[in-house]
């Protein structure tokens, strides 16, 4: 306790936060990368004019409340104020569309990644670039305003992701770390920047349009894991914490997007390890040996906080249909009196689906609360479908939607194991999936018939990966990379709890991922008919 308070008192604790779906997070570590306090708030986004989106407002409001609790926390514990800070890093959720005028005034309200209304866009700039180019990518954003003629595109400055946006509020700095830029923009791994060519034909394509201004000048710059990325300045620190207790001048690393964080978190960042990160949305980053054979909508090509290519299995949809039966149980619950412990709720159904059949019994669910790329949908319908004979229970209704919540990630990986033959020698889960010990483990282990591993500090999530690039920016060795800082200073040979695949697990989710394949027309006719 004395070693900690001291760490805080001496400004050598260093702060990630995170913003992440559902609940902007910030977590305090000590010198060793130990979290030693914490702070979170709740918040949701909205459909508005039929745009996900979180106002700037709400940003502000959730950055300064999780802020505070994390502070009031270290006061709590430790009997001290929280001042001096010897680092610091933000995260948000990748992609997305933050456009702003030379006055740095939003233009447009922030499109999410959740939003799936750049189709054309999106598929104009995969021929033209010759690589995959994902409908929530900035530059999919961007092209498809330019399409759409929206009076905004003549008096765009700056566009960034929400990590670049809150990082450039804190410190003036208009940078980006580069796997949250590959986000945005192609990046050549090579030269861990925005391959030149392809910025090139942007320019060349939409130069009839006349526009002052030149795509690589509205991006922001990028950087690596490690690199300098500016440093708090006094309205910053202001910003952040409105009481003023905050000292300006520390240390910020480069921004990161969440598939970012998740790879320092779990130590996945050497080729051929991979993590899971499953909760609102679910993505597999799968640190590639060599490049694709082909290109793959399917699949986007991104890179490591360091800049390594990584394959990346992005699904829009994972836990929110899945949560929302666990509410409707509690809501049954609550009619009869019984109040509800929500962990013990969740600890209970997620138990329960283990007993189910291991192809589920013959019943199918769609978890599609927005559209889902992967298996071709701009919208979604969140659906339950059986046959009269389907064995209808509980344990298979549960299982049935854990198997539905990684259905779309299956298909997208069935591409890069079955297809291109990527070799992974351990894949690490996160998020809220696998707070359940073993259940999520195991329904991952099946689905991907690969060991699967979960550390302790799962739970701590992208906010400690943020917290731990900022600490590698203060601490690394003159020639350390950023696996080694990890592996060496970090984790220490640390894989977590492993989990083999269960054959008969494997074999089931195969049968119903089959299923789920044949039913797509079902899911169609919802979409259609369901306004």
């Amino acid at each position: 306790m004395g070693d900690i308070k001291k760490t805080i008192l001496d400004g050598k604790a260093v702060l990630g936060i995170e913003l992440g779906s559902t609940r902007i997070k910030a977590v305090l570590v000590d010198e060793e990368n130990t979290p030693i306090a914490s702070g979170s708030h709740d918040w949701e986004n909205r459909l508005e004019n039929g745009i996900w989106t979180y106002a700037l407002e709400d940003v502000w409001k959730g950055l300064q409340d999780c802020y505070k609790k994390m502070a009031d926390d270290v006061q709590a514990k430790y009997g001290v104020p929280l001042k001096k800070l010897g680092a610091m890093g933000f995260s948000a959720m990748m992609h997305g569309y933050l456009a702003f005028d030379k006055e740095g005034k939003q233009l447009v309200p922030f499109r999410t990644w959740r939003n799936t209304i750049t189709q054309q866009a999106a598929s104009e700039l995969t021929k033209l670039f010759h690589f995959n180019v994902p409908q929530r990518w900035s530059i999919s954003h961007l092209y498809q305003a330019i399409l759409n003629g929206e009076e905004h595109i003549p008096y765009v400055d700056y566009i960034t992701t929400l990590d670049g946006y809150i990082h450039w509020q804190l410190t003036g700095q208009k940078v980006v770390g580069v796997g949250s830029a590959s986000g945005m923009f192609p990046i050549d791994s090579a030269t861990k920047t925005y391959y030149a060519s392809m910025i090139k034909r942007f320019d060349q394509l939409v130069a009839p349009k006349g526009y002052s201004w030149k795509v690589e000048h509205l991006l922001p710059k990028v950087l690596v894991a490690g690199e300098d990325a500016g440093v708090l300045t006094e309205a910053g620190a202001k910003l952040l914490d409105p009481t003023g207790t905050l000292e300006a001048g520390c240390p910020l690393c480069p921004p990161e997007g969440d598939a970012g964080t998740g790879m320092a978190a779990t130590n996945s960042v050497k080729p051929r390890t991979g993590n899971v990160s499953a909760g609102t949305s679910v993505f597999a980053m799968i640190v590639l040996e060599k490049e694709l054979q082909k290109v793959y909508e399917e699949i986007d090509m991104v890179t490591t906080p360091s800049g390594d290519a990584v394959a990346m299995v992005h699904c829009n949809n994972c836990t929110s249909d899945l949560n929302a039966w666990v509410n409707i149980f509690r809501e049954f619950a609550e009619s009869f009196g019984i109040e509800v412990d929500m962990d013990k709720l969740f600890y209970t159904l997620y138990n329960k689906a283990l007993e189910g059949d291991k192809d589920c019994g013959g019943l199918l669910a769609y978890n599609y609360f927005s559209g889902e790329h992967i298996t071709g949908f701009e919208e979604g319908r969140p659906l339950f479908a059986r046959n009269p004979d389907s064995r209808f229970n509980l344990a298979n209704f549960m299982r049935t939607h854990l198997y539905t919540s990684l259905g779309a990630l299956k298909v997208g990986m069935d591409i890069l194991v079955k297809g291109e033959h990527v070799v992974v020698d351990r894949i690490t889960g996160h998020g809220g999936l696998f707070k359940t010990k073993g259940v999520g483990q195991s329904i991952l282990a099946g689905a991907m018939d690969a060991t699967v591993s979960v550390m302790k500090t799962a739970g701590e999530g992208g906010a400690w990966g943020i917290a731990l690039l900022a600490s590698y920016m203060i601490q690394k060795d003159a020639e350390e990379t950023l696996a080694d800082y990890l592996q060496n200073k970090v984790f220490g040979g640390d894989e977590g709890e492993k989990m083999a695949p269960n054959p008969e697990d494997v074999k089931g989710f195969d049968t119903f991922i089959s299923r789920y394949r044949a039913g797509l027309p079902i899911e169609r006719a919802a979409v259609d008919a369901l306004r």
